[in-house]
C-alpha cells in the first residue's frame, strides 16, 4: 500500500466533485475498467499528493496538465513531485488538457500501452 495524507481527504473529494472538462472527459473512457479491464481510481491521495487518475495494477499515475503546468514555477513543481512518484515505482504520464480532446485516440492508446 502507497504512503498517503489523511488530510487531504476532505480536498481530494472536493476536487473529485469539481474535475476539470479533461479530466471528466477522460474519466468516462477510464471508469468502469474499459481499458485491458485495468481499474483507475481519481484524484487518487499518493503521499503528500493527489494525483488525477492512478491505476494500481500497473503503478501507473496519469495527470491532466492544464495551462498553469507549463510556467516555470509549474514545470519544477511537477518535475519533483513526478520525482517522488517515481521514486516509489510509479511510472507518470503527463498529458495537456487540449491534447485529450484533439487527440483522444493517441491518448488512450498512449494509456493502453503501459498497461499489463
Amino acid at each position: 500500500m502507497l504512503p498517503y495524507n489523511k488530510n487531504l481527504k476532505k480536498f481530494a473529494r472536493e476536487l473529485r466533485s469539481n474535475q476539470t472538462e479533461a479530466e471528466t472527459f477522460l474519466w468516462l473512457k477510464l471508469r468502469k475498467r474499459q481499458i485491458k479491464n485495468c481499474q483507475f481510481y481519481r484524484q487518487r491521495i499518493i503521499c503528500n499528493y493527489i494525483v488525477d487518475f492512478y491505476c494500481p495494477e500497473a503503478k501507473l499515475v496519469i495527470e491532466i496538465d492544464g495551462g498553469q503546468h507549463y510556467s516555470e514555477p509549474g514545470i519544477t513543481k511537477d518535475a519533483l513531485r513526478d520525482q517522488h512518484l517515481s521514486d516509489l515505482g510509479l511510472r507518470i504520464i503527463r498529458i495537456s488538457a487540449r491534447e485529450v480532446f484533439d487527440n483522444t485516440e493517441g491518448v488512450l492508446e498512449t494509456i493502453y500501452q503501459q498497461l499489463p
